[in-house]
C-alpha cells in the first residue's frame, strides 16, 4: 500500500507498519494532501480483516514530524481575511470547519477499533504529538524531543492537546507544560505518562511490534466507563487546590496579553467537566475564536514564517557563493568577546581569541570552560565533547594567530579610538580575503570603517547579551560595505544558529535605539516621580520580558554613562536630555554600576535573598501616588515609544524589511511578542488608531511621541507597513 507521503508494510502478525515519508523535505509536515492520504490510508486499514493493529513511524532519520505547514496556516488567515467582510458568519463556519480537520482525524484514529502505536524516533512536535497522544500506545526513542509549542506562536494545540495531555497526567503538570510550550525530553515525556517506553533507537520498531503483540487495547481509557482524571474531577478537594494556583500561573506567565494561552486555561477547565467529544468540539471552538485575533495573526507571521524566512537568510545577498569558515578570530575577550567564542566553538569553528595580555585572554576562554562545564553537570553534554569544545579556542595576546582567519570580530571597549588602535593592529595580518566586524553597540559603522584601509570588506555584527542565549544578531551596513562582508557575516551568524537582521547604518543600529527609547522613558518616569516599583509592573504588563531599570543594570548603568557621553561628544550636549544624564550619573558616582557591581537601580544580595529597588531611588524625586498615575497609559507609553523608533528607522531607510524590525524586536529585547513585533503592533492596531494614540500621548508627555510624516501619509491612505515596504514577490511568504 503505497500513497506519495506514506508507504505501508503488513506483516505475517497482521501488524501494519505506516512510514511517513515525504518527498524533497527534511522535516515530515502535515498537509492538506498529507491529511488526505493518511484518511484514506486509516480506512482502508480498518476494512482490511488481515490487519490487527498499526505503527505510526517516521522516514526521516532522527524526525517524526515538525507539526503543521505554515503555508496551511496561512492559507487559514488568509481565506478568513478575504471572506469575513462579505459574510462573517460563513466565514467562520468554514474557519471552524478547517481548523477542526486535525483533531476528528485523530479521533477517528482514536476510536477506530484497531490499536495503533506512534514510533517516536526524534523531534515530533505540534499535531505530530497530539497525533502520538491519539494513539492507543507510543514509544519513544532515547533522544526525542516532543511537545506542544503553539502558544510561543499565538495559538494553542488546538487538535486534541488540551484534552488528552490532562486526561493522561495531572492538571497542573499539563498546564505547565500547554502555557509554556515545554518541549520534553522522553524520559520527561514518560514520567509524565505521555509516553508509555523509552528505548533505544534500532529497537523502537520492535517495542512497537511487541506493544501490539501483547494485546494493547484499541480503546482508550477516557472512552471507557468509570475513567477517572490523573487529578480527580475539577470540583473536588484536589480541584479546589489545583484551579486557583493555575490561575496564579496564567497570569504569571503571560499577563493575560495572550488569547491562545487564555483558551488553553479555558479549554482545560471546561473540557475536564464533559466527555472528549463534547471536549474536543469546545477546544475546536476556542481554537477558532483564536484564529480570528489579531496577537495569533501577527505571531503567527512574525516568530514562525518572517523568523524561519530570515533564519535561512532571506536578505542574503543573492549571486555570492557560500562560504564555510573554518576560523573566526574575535579581538576582545571581555563578556561579550567571550560569549561570541563559546558560540562559534559550538558551532564547530576553530577560534583565535585575541586580548591585550595572555592573562585576559585565557580568561575569556574560562568563560566557556565555564558553560560547557555547566551542561555536562545538566547532562547535556559530555565531557569528551567538552574537551574537543575547549580546544578549538586559542587564547592568546599575539595578533599573528589571526593570520589563518576568514572572519575577525571586534568586541572591544565601547570607545572610537579603542576600537581604531585594534583595527590597526588586525589590519596589519588580516589576510586580503578575510572579512572585519566590529561588534559595536551603537557608534556608526560608516566612520569605524575610516581606519581600515578596505571599507568593503568592513561591516557591524551586533551580538546581544548574553550570546550563548540571545538569538538574535544585527548584521549592519556601512555606506561603503560590499556584498561579500554581508554575505560571510550572513554565513557566520547562521553557522552559530542565530537570527540575521541586516540594517543600514544609524547611531544606534535599529535595536539599541528601540532599547535606548524604552529606557529612556523609564528615566523621564523616574525623573517625575512615578515610583519606580510602578514603573517595572507597567513594563512587564506591557508585555517585556524585564523591566526597563532591571535591563539597565543587566546592560551596565556604566555602559549607559558612557553612552550618553559619546552621544553628547559626537552630537552635542542637547542630544541627550540632562536630567537623563544627572539620574545616570549619580548612580555611576556611587558606584551603583548595575548588575555586575552588586548594585544599581536595583540591589543584589546574596542570595537566596532576592534583587529589590534601591530604596535611594525614590528619595532622589518627590513620589507621585499610584491614584495620580493612569497604569495603562504608563504601558502605552512603553510599547509606543519603542514602535515610534522603530518606524522611524524605516522612514531613514535604517530598516528596510518589516519583517526584521519584527523579529528583531522581539528576539532583540523583548518587543510585547503577543502583538508580533514593533511594526505589527502599528500594524496590528492600524496607522491611524496609532497615530491618534501618539497624538494624546504627545500632548500630554511631550512632542517625542509627535507621528513621523511617513505615519501621518499612512494613516490618511489606510496603508500598513508590510503593505508599503515588503517587495511584491515576498508578501505571498509573509502575509
Amino acid at each position: 500500500m503505497i500513497s506519495e507521503n506514506f508507504t505501508v508494510e503488513i506483516d505475517g502478525d497482521g501488524i501494519a507498519t505506516i512510514t511517513w515519508d515525504m518527498p524533497g523535505r527534511s522535516m515530515n509536515v502535515f498537509t492538506e494532501a498529507v491529511m488526505d492520504e493518511f484518511d484514506v490510508l486509516l480506512d482502508a486499514l480498518v476494512a482490511d480483516a488481515a490487519v490487527t493493529g498499526a505503527i505510526v513511524s517516521s522516514g526521516k532519520p532522527g524526525s517524526f514530524t515538525g507539526g503543521a505547514d505554515l503555508k496551511m496556516l496561512l492559507r487559514l488567515f488568509a481565506d478568513f481575511s478575504e471572506t469575513k467582510d462579505a459574510d462573517r458568519e460563513a466565514a467562520i463556519a468554514r474557519l471552524f470547519a478547517k481548523s477542526g480537520r486535525m483533531s476528528w482525524l485523530w479521533r477517528k484514529v482514536e476510536t477506530c477499533g484497531k490499536p495503533f502505536v506512534a514510533a517516536i524516533n526524534g523531534t515530533c512536535m505540534g499535531g505530530g504529538f497530539e497525533l502520538a497522544l491519539a494513539c492507543h500506545g507510543r514509544v519513544a526513542a532515547r533522544g526525542a524531543a516532543m511537545g506542544l509549542p503553539e502558544v510561543k506562536v499565538g495559538l494553542f494545540p488546538g487538535a486534541g492537546g488540551t484534552q488528552r495531555v490532562p486526561r493522561m497526567t495531572d492538571t497542573q503538570s499539563a498546564l505547565q507544560m500547554l502555557l509554556k510550550g515545554t518541549t520534553l525530553t522522553a524520559e520527561k515525556a514518560e514520567a509524565m505518562k505521555l509516553v508509555d517506553l523509552v528505548v533505544e533507537p534500532d529497537a523502537l520498531l520492535l517495542e512497537a511490534k511487541a506493544m501490539l503483540k501483547a494485546g494493547l487495547s484499541p480503546v482508550r481509557p477516557w472512552d471507557e466507563k468509570g475513567f477517572r482524571l490523573p487529578s480527580g474531577p475539577v470540583y473536588s478537594a484536589g480541584g479546589a487546590q489545583v484551579w486557583p494556583a493555575v490561575a496564579s500561573l496564567y497570569r504569571k506567565e503571560t499577563r493575560d496579553n495572550y488569547p491562545g494561552a487564555r483558551a488553553i486555561v479555558k479549554c482545560v477547565y471546561e473540557g475536564l467537566l464533559l466527555p472528549i467529544d463534547a471536549a474536543l468540539r469546545i477546544e475546536q471552538r476556542y481554537f477558532t475564536q483564536v484564529l480570528q485575533t489579531t496577537e495569533a495573526a501577527m505571531m503567527v507571521r512574525s516568530l514562525f514564517v518572517s523568523a524561519q524566512a530570515l533564519a535561512k537568510g532571506a536578505r542574503r545577498p543573492a549571486g555570492v557563493p557560500d562560504t564555510r569558515l573554518k576560523t573566526v578570530g574575535i579581538v576582545g575577550a571581555g563578556f561579550m568577546g567571550a560569549g561570541i567564542a563559546y558560540a562559534a566553538a559550538m558551532a564547530g569553528l576553530d577560534v583565535v581569541l585575541i586580548d591585550r595580555d595572555q592573562t585576559a585572554a585565557d580568561k575569556g576562554k574560562a568563560h566557556s570552560k565555564t558553560l560547557a562545564a555547566d551542561l555536562v553537570a545538566k547532562g547535556k553534554m559530555s565531557e569528551e565533547k567538552a574537551e574537543v569544545l575547549l580546544s578549538r579556542i586559542t587564547a592568546t595576546p599575539d595578533y599573528e594567530a589571526l593570520r589563518g582567519a576568514g572572519l575577525v570580530i571586534e568586541a572591544v571597549f565601547e570607545d572610537r579610538d579603542v576600537k581604531a588602535a585594534v583595527t590597526a593592529k588586525v589590519a596589519s595580518v588580516l589576510p586580503e580575503t578575510a572579512i572585519y566586524a566590529s561588534n559595536t553597540s551603537t557608534i556608526p559603522i560608516t566612520s569605524l570603517a575610516e581606519t581600515f584601509a578596505d571599507p568593503a570588506r568592513f561591516i557591524g555584527i551586533h551580538f546581544f547579551s548574553p550570546v550563548e542565549k540571545m538569538p538574535l544578531t544585527e548584521i549592519i551596513l556601512g555606506e561603503k560595505t560590499g556584498e561579500q562582508a554581508p554575505a560571510r557575516a550572513m554565513d557566520f551568524v547562521r553557522a552559530i544558529r542565530k537570527t540575521p537582521i541586516v540594517v543600514n547604518d544609524s547611531r544606534g543600529f535599529f535595536a539599541n535605539r528601540c532599547v535606548l527609547r524604552y529606557m529612556n522613558e523609564a528615566f523621564d518616569m523616574v525623573v517625575d516621580g512615578v515610583p519606580p516599583a510602578m514603573i517595572e509592573n507597567a513594563a512587564k504588563f506591557a508585555g517585556m520580558p524585564v523591566g526597563p531599570l532591571a535591563l539597565t543594570d543587566e546592560t551596565a548603568v556604566d555602559l549607559a554613562h558612557r553612552i550618553m557621553k559619546a552621544t553628547m561628544r559626537d552630537l552635542g550636549e542637547d542630544a541627550v536630555d540632562p536630567r537623563h544624564f544627572r539620574l545616570v550619573e549619580t548612580l555611576v558616582n556611587e558606584g551603583r554600576h548595575g548588575r555586575k557591581a552588586g548594585k544599581g537601580f536595583y540591589d543584589y544580595p546574596e542570595k537566596p535573598a532576592k534583587k529589590h529597588l534601591w530604596p535611594g531611588l525614590k528619595a532622589m524625586y518627590p513620589q507621585k501616588t499610584p491614584d495620580e498615575v493612569p497604569f495603562e497609559e504608563l504601558k502605552q507609553r512603553f510599547l509606543v515609544t519603542m514602535a515610534l523608533e522603530a518606524a522611524r528607522t524605516m522612514e531613514e531607510g535604517v530598516v528596510t524589511d518589516p519583517r526584521e524590525a519584527d523579529v528583531g524586536s522581539i528576539f532583540g529585547f523583548g518587543f510585547a511578542p503577543f502583538t508580533g513585533g514593533t511594526i505589527s503592533y502599528i500594524d496590528g492596531m492600524g496607522a491611524k488608531a496609532f497615530v491618534d494614540l501618539c497624538d494624546r500621548l504627545a500632548d500630554r508627555h511631550g512632542d517625542r511621541f509627535r507621528p513621523t510624516p511617513l505615519l501621518r501619509e499612512m494613516a490618511e491612505r489606510g496603508e500598513t507597513f508590510y503593505g508599503r515596504f515588503l517587495p511584491v514577490d515576498r508578501k505571498g511568504e509573509a502575509a
